[in-house]
């Protein structure tokens, strides 16, 4: 009771992860475009998301590894272990790389949000200095490699981001009843369903997996742990897929507004409810972006040392190698506006692949008793495990279409 934050683990960070600014910006799409009517949404990707992160993190825990390092040993010999670690590397070291471009814009299009543009011009270019600053800030906490560190500021930013979601929705002044009604009875609108699979597939990560059976063992060492980290695990996600609603809440109060991202919605909601609404909007968007920007490089190095079998440490020379190629590109990409499509594509089409891969292996790895022990799934775990498999592959399936363009 002394210290009510001594027990919180990972958590944080995984919370911190999963809400980017691609989260933000899906979850106003649907709350002007369905309301209130698509939270069941968030609902079932809580439940999915605890599900498979708790797996990940008891994996990562009772065998003192990381995801990928496990991967390597479980997996026998092959052609199959060299796919799979390779659609691995593919899909969250070059994504991930791809994607922080659009992290750091995230962070950005919060502080813009905020007051000026940070856009400044040299002849014919213009550079984003608040790009540089988020990207400063994440070299400084990367580098350090401090775990507690980074925890410890993590717990700062996702409370920030809590806070600063949950007043929003607050300022709109939802109609609660509703709110529960959508919450857990689920309805499709018309042409829903794409909008449906988005909200599910921007909670359930798949680098949030590696990143959490990596940074569980860096808090806890005893089997005994467990069921803190269980804890830890389950709170965070609620907290994180609460957030995710507020935003969809706050974005309903605008209804059928031409609005196409947080930035926007920041901008509108100000004539209505003041200018509370477009800093809440703007901080929350903000630390929903750093954060974002620090796990993605965090996540993609963790993966690259278990693959490749680099070594452990936050502070090897390989680890920082791999973290900072992608933050350095990530700032680049953000600073001068580049957009690189055909590697986005790509990385979308791999974690599409890669999501159901992993939550198969996930249940695979779950089971067997050299690995865990007495640890492994019940068969009640495992029910609901196969249910979750099947919407993964749901998800990813739906990924591929769309970026070849057949959805």
């Amino acid at each position: 009771m002394r210290n009510p934050f001594k027990n919180i683990g990972p958590g944080a960070l995984i919370a911190a992860a999963f809400i980017g600014p691609g989260t933000v910006t899906v979850c106003t799409l649907a709350g002007i475009k369905y309301g209130y009517t698509l939270l069941w949404a968030m609902t079932l990707s809580i439940i999915a998301t605890i599900v498979l992160q708790e797996t990940a993190a008891r994996i990562g825990l009772v065998s003192q590894k990381g995801l990928s390092q496990v991967l390597r040993t479980q997996l026998p010999e092959g052609m199959l272990r060299k796919f799979i670690l390779g659609l691995v590397l593919a899909a969250i070291v070059i994504g991930n790389a791809a994607y922080e471009g659009g992290n750091i814009s995230g962070g950005v299009l919060g502080l813009q949000a905020l007051g000026s543009s940070g856009i400044y011009s040299i002849g014919a270019v213009s550079i984003n200095l608040y790009s540089l600053l988020i990207g400063g800030i994440a070299f400084v906490l990367l580098y350090i490699g401090n775990y507690k560190v980074l925890e410890k500021v993590f717990l700062v930013l996702v409370i920030l981001m809590s806070l600063s979601f949950v007043i929003t929705a607050i300022l709109t002044k939802p109609d609660v009843l509703g709110l529960l009604k959508s919450s857990f009875i689920p309805s499709f609108p018309k042409d829903s369903i794409l909008m449906i699979v988005a909200l599910v597939g921007t909670t359930v990560v798949p680098y949030n997996l590696f990143l959490h059976a990596s940074l569980v063992n860096q808090k806890w060492k005893n089997k005994a742990d467990l069921p803190a980290a269980r804890k830890d695990t389950i709170v965070a996600v609620i907290l994180g897929g609460l957030v995710s609603m507020c935003v969809i809440i706050a974005a309903s109060s605008l209804s059928g507004e031409n609005i196409d991202s947080a930035a926007g919605l920041a901008q509108s909601l100000e004539p209505l409810y003041g200018s509370a609404a477009r800093y809440c909007i703007g901080l929350g968007l903000f630390a929903a972006g750093i954060t974002s920007a620090i796990t993605a490089p965090l996540a993609a190095a963790y993966v690259a040392q278990g693959c490749l079998n680099l070594g452990n440490g936050l502070k090897s020379r390989n680890f920082r190698l791999i973290w900072m190629s992608i933050l350095i590109i990530g700032v680049l990409l953000a600073t001068f506006g580049i957009k690189p499509i055909q590697i986005i594509q790509f990385a979308q089409i791999a974690n599409g692949i890669l999501l159901p891969v992993i939550a198969g292996i996930l249940i695979w790895l779950a089971n067997q008793e050299d690995l865990l022990g007495i640890y492994r799934n019940s068969k009640v775990k495992n029910g609901i495990s196969l249910i979750i498999l099947a919407i993964t592959l749901i998800l990813g399936v739906r990924a591929i279409l769309s970026v070849l363009g057949i959805l």
